[in-house]
């Protein structure tokens, strides 16, 4: 018996899950490296040997070092979504979410990858994929959220959860893009809380239910 659940604990893991793995680790050394230098150029070689893994692997998995940049992206902005989303349930009402929100999101340390990796796929039409694949993650991450955060407060939302979080996103990653574009002023002049509809009373005009 002993016997039989120590070759059950050296069973190789089959390749399906090792190839998984690998490309877990790439994507989060990537995160980890663009973090920490932001705005600095991350070698292949330095992602690979983050990683545990060979520089080719790279290509195996992902087709190419600006897909995997894609990838490490969006994971960064999601974390860095569901930590907001902590922030966002500590509010009392419905305009402080509005305001904590916006000013936390403006402020995510991952944007800046984020706006990168959309002018990546605008560039190269063979990234405009997995970036759709990511915001479409983001977008119902966040749709559920709220959805989840209105029906236990009592709140509401006056347009579609899914026009609420797509509007709300394009509005801050577009103001980036603008920033990084070289437009005047900064994401601060934006008033990002203005994209949310989110509110605590019926709206002026009609009657609660």
């Amino acid at each position: 018996m002993e016997k039989k659940r120590t070759e059950a604990r050296v069973t190789p893991t089959p390749a399906l899950d090792r190839g998984r793995a690998t490309k877990r680790r790439l994507i989060e050394a990537t995160a980890r490296l663009c973090k920490e230098r932001p705005g600095a150029e991350v070698s292949v070689a330095e992602i690979a040997n983050a990683a545990g893994a060979f520089p080719n692997q790279v290509t195996y998995h992902f087709g190419s070092k600006d897909s995997l940049l894609v990838h490490a992206a969006f994971l960064g902005l999601l974390h860095d979504a569901r930590r907001i989303e902590r922030l966002g349930r500590q509010a009392p009402d419905a305009a402080t979410f509005r305001r904590n929100i916006a000013r936390a999101v403006l402020a995510m340390p991952s944007l800046p990858s984020v706006a990168r990796a959309l002018a990546a796929g605008i560039s190269k039409p063979e990234l405009a994929p997995v970036v759709d694949q990511h915001l479409r993650i983001l977008f119902r991450q966040s749709e559920r959220f709220v959805s989840r955060l209105i029906d236990a407060r009592g709140w509401e939302a006056r347009r579609p959860l899914d026009v609420e979080a797509r509007t709300f996103w394009s509005t801050a990653l577009g103001a980036v893009l603008l920033v990084r574009a070289g437009a005047h002023g900064t994401v601060a002049d934006l008033d990002l809380a203005g994209a949310l509809t989110i509110h605590d009373e019926p709206e002026s005009g009609r009657l609660a239910p």
